[in-house]
């Protein structure tokens, strides 16, 4: 193909990508390349890595102009790049994106995707970044389910659930073994330890004995950083696929996580994981999962810690307005609470939860008086 007929191809190519989120037939992803500890550099050789090692990949680079054969979309700042990556994913021009930072509301949480040691075994760990309940038992609940869509994406047809001894396991085991006797298909692990049962220890992370692994989403955070940079001394992330996809209920795009030490082989991974989600309908498998446990009666289950909310009266949010600014600092199991004082002093604000912990979202010519509002009641 002499030099004018490839340039001819790929601007084809890219006209393909921007309206169908597929470049020639590829599932087309987007990175942003902005706010990496090793530098762009760093993650466009992750991205040339993935794209390398699958010819049905497209990837597209956003962030500032680089020397590289892929195809780029051209931002000078870390805002303008997460802008661009959402108008890309909202018009359908990218099929899913891997980012170093985004805010999920409440609801949504990623499920990541390590390499163990013991065996060489994947392994999901169900959540690791975003929060999908404020109260921890339900949140490990819905993490089962998240982890059981995220598996399923990856072709796993009858995944296996294990539960991590963490504090609510044993009440978040009764409950799913509920919902299962209920009609949730759920096939529990066993651990590898003599007293055998669906509640893992160190030993089951260590040789991936469930397929999806559910904890708490700080647990889990920490344990994508050990994994991923064990050998390296922490400061380079050099294993695994990140931290993976936000998923939830009425959550429609795919956006995968890596946290700004990832290195080039996790950026590649993550790009790899984000396409293999898109490529199978993750949404839509999620949707159907959340239908499946939701007739089991997993709602009910999720009510429960709200009745005393409930008993001291709802607070109605004042007329939504676009919310571009951030307030971190609130602890995670406050952020509903302190988003309706919010609401009590005519601020409309959401909650989400960002890489680095939980965020109160409001607009932007709102947040000195919200930061007052939250200062003044204790929850920063």
């Amino acid at each position: 193909m002499d030099a004018k007929a490839a340039i001819a191809r790929l601007f084809t190519d890219l006209a393909a990508a921007l309206e169908t989120g597929r470049m020639g037939g590829r599932v087309t992803v987007g990175v942003t390349t902005l706010g990496s500890e090793h530098g762009v550099a760093e993650v466009v050789r992750g991205a040339e890595l993935a794209a390398q090692a699958d010819p049905s990949l497209a990837v597209v680079l956003i962030g500032p102009r680089v020397d590289s054969p892929l195809a780029q979309e051209e931002c000078d700042c870390e805002d303008v790049a997460h802008r661009r990556m959402e108008e890309l994913l909202s018009q359908g021009r990218l099929a899913a994106a891997v980012t170093m930072h985004y805010p999920f509301p409440v609801g949504v949480a990623t499920v990541g995707r390590v390499i163990t040691p013991a065996r060489g075994k994947p392994l999901l760990l169900a959540t690791t970044t975003g929060a999908s309940a404020a109260e921890r038992v339900p949140a490990l609940l819905k993490n089962a389910v998240y982890g059981l869509a995220v598996a399923k994406a990856l072709g796993i047809n009858t995944p296996t659930l294990g539960i991590l001894n963490v504090d609510g396991a044993r009440q978040a085991e009764r409950e799913l073994k509920e919902l299962a006797e209920r009609g949730y298909p759920i096939t529990f692990a066993e651990t590898v330890r003599a007293e055998k049962g669906a509640i893992m220890r160190g030993n089951d992370l260590l040789a991936a004995s469930p397929d999806v692994m559910v904890c708490d989403t700080l647990t889990g955070n920490l344990l994508m950083k050990i994994f991923s940079a064990y050998s390296t001394g922490g400061s380079y992330e050099a294993l695994g696929y990140g931290y993976g996809p936000g998923v939830g209920p009425g959550w429609d795009r795919i956006v995968g996580i890596v946290s700004r030490a990832s290195g080039a082989p996790v950026i590649a991974g993550a790009i790899a994981f984000a396409a293999a989600c898109a490529a199978a309908g993750l949404p839509r498998l999620m949707q159907a999962e959340w239908e499946a446990a939701r007739r089991a009666g997993i709602e009910d289950r999720l009510a429960r810690p709200a009745a005393a909310e409930e008993k001291a009266g709802a607070v109605q949010p004042p007329p939504a307005k676009p919310t571009g600014a951030e307030i971190g600092g609130v602890d995670v199991l406050a952020i509903e609470d302190a988003a309706r004082q919010l609401w009590r002093q005519g601020i409309y604000a959401e909650t989400g939860m960002g890489c680095e912990g939980p965020v109160i979202l409001v607009a932007p010519e709102d947040k000195e008086k919200a930061v007052a509002v939250l200062r003044g009641g204790g929850y920063i």
